[in-house]
Parts: C-alpha cells; sequence; structure tokens
C-alpha cells in the first residue's frame, strides 16, 4: 500500500478507494464489498471520518462518501514530503556531526592506504565521479596508475558541470601521448597551467578528498606496488590545497591554438613575451604610476591602458595587478 506513509492504513486505503469507485455506500455494501467484519468496517469508516477522507449523511443507515483525492490527500502528500526533506537535512549534518566526531577520534576515518596501482586507479576514478564542484591536480611525468587519454572521467565530470584545474610539469609534456591529451582536456573546458617542476603527484576532490602518495611510485620509485593515501577533511588537507593554490599562482597558462599547438608548457615565460609597448606600460605600471599618468606619457587612451593591463593580466594568469607584477617579475618581463 502507498499511503502509510501519510497516516493511512492499508485497510484504510482499501475502504477508501471503495468509497471512490462506488461513490457512495453504506456499511453493510463496504462489508460485502471490503470482505472485512461490519465492526472491523465501521472502525475503519469512523478513522477515514476523522481524518478528513470521507463523510456520512445523518439519515439511517449512513451513506458515507470519499472526500475528493486532492483534497484529501495531495495536502498530506505535501506536508509528508516537506517533513521528509527536512528529516533528510537533519540526518546529513547528524551524519557529518558523526564523521567529525569519527575523524577526531579515529587517525583512520582521516587517511586510507592505497596500495597498487589498481587501487589508485579505482580510487582515482570514484573520487571524480563523485565530483560536484572542482577537482584540483598536479601531473608529473611518468604515470603511475593512468596513462595519458585514459581518464574518460574527466570528460564526463567536466559534461556535468565539474570545475578542472590542472597543473603539469615541464617534463609531463615528454610522455607519449601528452600533449594531444592535454589539447583535449582544455578543448574540453580543462584550466590548465605548467610549472618547471611539482613537488608530488596530487588531486583534490571538491576540497574534501585527497589523493598523494606516500611512498615514490612510477619508473623512478616503485612501479609494481604504488603506495598512496587518500586524506579526508583535517589540517593535512587544508594544507595540501594551499600547496595547489600557491603553485597555481605562479604557473604558466597553457593556451591551444586553432591547429592543436600547446604554448606556456616550459612553465616559463621569456623576457620577449611582451610587446614594446606593453613593456613600457608594465614597466610604468609597476612603478606605481597611475592609469591617467601612463595613458598621457604614452599618448593612449586610459581605456587603451586598461585593456592592455587586462590583456597582460589574462597571459600570466593574474587575477590582479599585484599578481601581474609578482608574474612579470619572475617571467623576466621586465
Amino acid at each position: 500500500m502507498v499511503f502509510e506513509a501519510v497516516g493511512v492504513s492499508p485497510e484504510e486505503e482499501t475502504v477508501y478507494g471503495l468509497l471512490v469507485t462506488s461513490g457512495r455506500a453504506t456499511t453493510a455494501d463496504l462489508v460485502q464489498r471490503a470482505g472485512l467484519t461490519e465492526p472491523d468496517t465501521e472502525r475503519i469508516l469512523t478513522s477515514l471520518t476523522s481524518k478528513g477522507l470521507a463523510t456520512h449523511t445523518d439519515a439511517t443507515p449512513r451513506m458515507f462518501r470519499a472526500v475528493p483525492p486532492d483534497v484529501a490527500l495531495l495536502p498530506r502528500l505535501k506536508r509528508s514530503a516537506d517533513a521528509l526533506d527536512l528529516a533528510r537535512v537533519e540526518a546529513t549534518r547528524l551524519v557529518e556531526s558523526y564523521r567529525d566526531t569519527m575523524r577526531r577520534h579515529d587517525a583512520g576515518q582521516l587517511l586510507e592506504v592505497i596500495t597498487g596501482a589498481e587501487a589508485l586507479r579505482q580510487h582515482l576514478r570514484q573520487i571524480q565521479s563523485g565530483a560536484q564542484d572542482e577537482m584540483l591536480w598536479f601531473c608529473k611525468a611518468q604515470y603511475v596508475a593512468m596513462p595519458s587519454g585514459s581518464n574518460a572521467e574527466e570528460f564526463q565530470a567536466l559534461t556535468r558541470g565539474v570545475r578542472y584545474r590542472v597543473l603539469y610539469e615541464k617534463a609531463f609534456f615528454d610522455d607519449e601521448g601528452a600533449v594531444d591529451n592535454v589539447v583535449a582536456g582544455v578543448r574540453a573546458g580543462e584550466a590548465a597551467r605548467a610549472v618547471p617542476n611539482l613537488p608530488l603527484r596530487l588531486a583534490i576532490a571538491d576540497r574534501s578528498v585527497a589523493v598523494f602518495p606516500l611512498v615514490a611510485g612510477g619508473p623512478h620509485g616503485s612501479p609494481e606496488e604504488p603506495t598512496t593515501a587518500l586524506v579526508r577533511d583535517s589540517n593535512l588537507l587544508a594544507a595540501l590545497i594551499a600547496l595547489f593554490e600557491r603553485y597555481w599562482e605562479v604557473a604558466v597558462p597553457l593556451h591551444v591554438d586553432d591547429a592543436g599547438a600547446v604554448s606556456g608548457t616550459d612553465g616559463a615565460a621569456g623576457p620577449n613575451a611582451l610587446s614594446p609597448t606593453n613593456h613600457k606600460l608594465l614597466s610604468l605600471l609597476v612603478a606605481g604610476v597611475a592609469d591617467k599618468a601612463i595613458a598621457s606619457q604614452m599618448g593612449l587612451s586610459r581605456r587603451t591602458v586598461q585593456r592592455r593591463i587586462q590583456g597582460m593580466m589574462e597571459d600570466a594568469g593574474a587575477t590582479t595587478r599585484m599578481q601581474l607584477a609578482w608574474q612579470a617579475a619572475r617571467r623576466g618581463w621586465l
């Protein structure tokens, strides 16, 4: 029976259904049609009446009618659904509270050791399949678990709106198929940057779980049994996120042109990355000269100055002018 969740028993649902289909009925009619005893039928009819599911006449014998379902049942179902939603929210809160408590008393709830390439591969696929918001990656050269082009979960996640920010080290692009894989990822929506070197392999899902090596793996470590860790919400996870953000801030954005060529893979830009005009503009900006004064000195409009600065910020992957100055110094633009 389907209405027990809103306080209607199976016997009550049966009798109510008979009233709906018959239009009206006496107790004797329902006894015969429902196959119930007369006392049970009277009890059920009294209950249906008290719950607002049925009405009756005052004449003898009483004639019972069903209250229309849209009046009798739909409001009950809505109240039940609202209550269920509230209960679900409260249950989720209690689950999180329980997990937080367990993590504080049991280190095994915080860190799980993963042994072997196949187990690592499965965990990487699982955390991507479960990601809702963002994936952060450190991609080093010479894969351990997932060769270039084999991470189908990334493209599935990108399709459903998960943001990917991926950092590649320079040597990564020497791996077979690496460039083609990066091109496909960027074209699918991946935000990619490069640095000369990365300190470790790392994957972080929704800032709530991370996978990273405990023992070196791959060609220069233990290719047969890489040992990695899965860590959940903790100070260690916060430190790994901060490490990613620090490298991301100074990394060089990767650009893919229409022909599929990738620029920026060496993780550093040369001193000739700016045009003479932008070089002079940037020098004045770093010296603290205001936009209006820069425009006057260079014979440009203030709007053009601001547009050129914004373009350099995009090229450097900077979100503020202070970050642009840092990137310019790091890349030898000044």
